[in-house]
């Protein structure tokens, strides 16, 4: 191999740079990201140097060379961004933000590297294997949408636009997470609190007790908004969280929020990033961000996925109008509430879902309790697809509440697992996986991959353990889903190795088709256990939860489709320039497809992360694409023996990466092309 290591000295005082095994995250400080990122970039970029000064036009001496080096970049900035994630200060923000815009301002420049790029074109092709061919394809494809063959003034503006993009995204990120900081309701007063469950208000009370105070506080992270807008009586206190709730970040929200350099209100923010993509994808010859991010998914066109979307809406309208006219009817001759507000939805239809299907989330939850969910979840991995987890117990973690698990395959270790369960102060919400290591092969033997497993369940209270909603339950299998794709892959290149590189619409089949289990009867006995007496969960009550499996399924799909048409026609629409304009524009889409608006003063778009700040820009349509999948390859395990289905499934989708189109892995894996009447049936929607 031609390209070798810089000689930059590895500073033994820094823990970032002293990764050869897990990161020692106790030991980050924020001090300690800019030095070691500028140590990581030089060594880089001494790697870079070597290539395109050298005269090796080989594979090992090109692209194995750079995926060594990218991998060694990737872990430290995967330690500094976690940790941003998960263990927020002010003081990581600011030298994450900073640092953020050197990596990328850093990255994009070698995206752009013609000299490079020329030594992957020079790569002989005809000399290697499928994956190794495919790793230089796809390394080609994304050197050209790094904007490589752009002449010079324009190579120069759009990496100066993914600098800016980078920072608008971290600001607007940051302005939804401080947003949902900053609001609080101290109730001092119990019976402000009526109908709530008594766990959710054992959380609640914690909250008051973290922050000195007595009583309970409600804020505006998941499991306490979740709790407030289901279960409380008391119809102004919904009102006051969904409010709060519904204009994070926005011109709507607070006007201490409003003021000063650093405003919450992400409506400038919005306008300019869309500016910015839509000039970003013309430079690289797009003609809108849509085509753009088409250029790496399965779906052909941006025309084909909203055919798709608007042949759901077409079949949904209806079942979600009759579903709008019971929860309408029971409001008014149950509940007394002649009008249904958009703060009454949940309470009401968790009221309706009882009603006919007997089935009391809280109830279900007592048989959830985390530890009896986790030893269910590893029986899972263990029956269907030979996985064992052994947690490991000195392993240096970021929180007290971390653990961390060495997984195994006939008694070989071939992956570690990092879980982060709980809601907590600077810990952003929402579930994720993300990867802390990938697969790599190397002189000295080949480094396992590692992900993060990262949800924000309500932390154990008033002395009992967790306790997980039957969602909950789908949520952790959901993530499980993703980091099996990751620690199962058998592609020794980072870069074409398990989610990196997959096609994003299809990015969602692994973890939606976990998802599944959680509606099998045997698998979700096997993960539930009565908080009290240990028993599993029974016959009828899981009969019950089929019941209502359906239960207002339709005005769930047309919500997924009002969303995912919203971000589409957002970024195909050149007019739309302003946060005036996307309001305007959500208001178009909710007027054909969506049956359950929102108020006027509601600010959704001011707290979408995942298409302003994550990565579905373009692409939110990928979790119903995806969920075609999933449903259509679940079948095969509905078919015959579930190991031999999951063997198939590891081999066929998860141990190949993007080593190969996605398609070709999923006919390989189920033996034909996705058909949609398994997501049609999901919905109650089959002919």
């Amino acid at each position: 191999m031609t390209a070798a290591p810089a000689d930059t000295p590895i500073a033994t005082d820094n823990p970032l740079l002293n990764e050869a095994g897990l990161p020692a995250f106790d030991a980050v400080k924020p001090e300690h990201v800019a030095p070691a990122l500028e140590a990581a970039i030089a060594r880089h970029d001494a790697v870079v140097q070597a290539i395109v000064k050298g005269a090796d036009r080989s594979f090992a001496g090109v692209c194995q060379a750079m995926e060594l080096a990218e991998a060694e970049l990737s872990d430290l900035w995967a330690t500094v961004s976690h940790l941003h994630s998960v263990a927020d200060t002010p003081e990581l923000r600011a030298a994450h933000g900073a640092a953020l815009e050197r990596l990328i301002g850093y990255s994009s420049a070698v995206a752009q590297n013609p000299d490079l790029y020329a030594a992957y074109a020079a790569v002989d092709l005809g000399a290697l294997g499928p994956t190794e061919r495919r790793l230089v394809e796809l390394s080609l494809r994304n050197f050209k949408l790094g904007g490589v063959a752009l002449p010079p003034a324009e190579r120069e503006r759009f990496a100066a636009l993914q600098v800016e993009l980078g920072r608008l995204q971290t600001a607007y990120s940051s302005a939804v997470l401080d947003a949902t900081e900053a609001w609080i309701e101290h109730i001092q007063d119990e019976g402000l609190l009526a109908g709530v469950p008594e766990a959710d208000k054992a959380l609640l009370a914690s909250l008051a007790a973290a922050r000195g105070l007595e009583g309970w506080v409600v804020t505006l992270h998941q499991p306490s908004v979740r709790a407030i807008l289901t279960y409380a009586d008391n119809r102004d206190l919904r009102a006051r969280v969904y409010r709060a709730y519904g204009t994070r970040a926005s011109d709507q929200g607070p006007l201490d929020q409003k003021n000063g350099p650093e405003t919450l209100d992400n409506s400038e923010r919005m306008g300019a990033i869309l500016a910015l993509r839509r000039e970003a994808a013309t430079l690289l010859g797009f003609k809108d961000p849509v085509d753009l991010s088409l250029a790496t998914k399965m779906a052909r066109s941006g025309a084909e996925v909203v055919d798709f979307l608007r042949e759901l809406a077409r079949r949904a309208r209806q079942p979600a109008e009759a579903d709008k006219a019971q929860l309408e009817a029971f409001a008014r001759d149950t509940l007394g509430l002649e009008a249904l507000e958009p703060w009454d939805n949940g309470y009401v239809a968790e009221k309706l879902r009882q009603a006919l299907h007997n089935v009391d989330d809280q109830k279900i939850k007592a048989y959830f309790p985390l530890p009896r969910v986790l030893d269910g979840l590893l029986a899972l991995l263990r029956d269907v697809f030979g996985i064992t987890l052994t947690e490991e117990e000195d392993t240096r973690v970021w929180h007290k509440d971390v653990r961390y698990y060495t997984l195994s395959r006939d008694g070989v270790p071939f992956a570690g697992l990092y879980m982060d369960l709980f809601a907590r102060t600077g810990k952003k919400g929402g579930a994720w996986m993300a990867v802390c290591r990938a697969r790599l092969k190397h002189a000295n033997g080949t480094q396992l991959p590692v992900a993060y497993l990262n949800c924000n369940f309500a932390p154990p209270a008033g002395g009992k353990p967790s306790l997980l909603s039957h969602g909950d339950v789908l949520t952790l299998l959901h993530e499980m889903g993703h980091c099996l794709h990751h620690v199962l892959s058998e592609v020794d290149y980072p870069s074409i190795s398990g989610v990196t590189g997959f096609e994003w619409d299809a990015v969602e089949l692994p973890s939606q088709l976990l998802e599944n289990f959680a509606w099998d009867r045997q698998v979700l006995r096997s993960m539930s256990g009565h908080v009290d007496t240990g028993e599993p969960l029974p016959d009828s009550l899981f009969d019950a939860m089929l019941g209502a499996q359906r239960f207002q399924a339709a005005l769930a799909l047309l919500r997924q489709v009002e969303f995912a048409l919203f971000d589409l026609r957002m970024h195909l629409d050149p007019g739309i320039t302003d946060a005036a304009g996307i309001q305007a524009l959500l208001n178009r889409v909710r007027a054909e497809v969506a049956v359950l608006t929102p108020p006027d003063w509601h600010r959704f778009a001011h707290a979408f992360t995942h298409i302003f700040a994550g990565g579905y820009a373009a692409g939110y349509y990928s979790y119903l694409w995806a969920e075609r999948l999933s449903l259509d390859g679940f079948g095969k395990f509905l078919e015959g023996d579930r190991a031999a289905a999951g063997d198939a499934f590891r081999a066929q989708v998860l141990a190949v990466g993007s080593s190969r189109p996605a398609l070709d892995s999923y006919i390989a894996f189920r033996g034909r092309e996705p058909e949609n009447d398994a997501l049609l049936k999901r919905y109650g929607l089959a002919a």
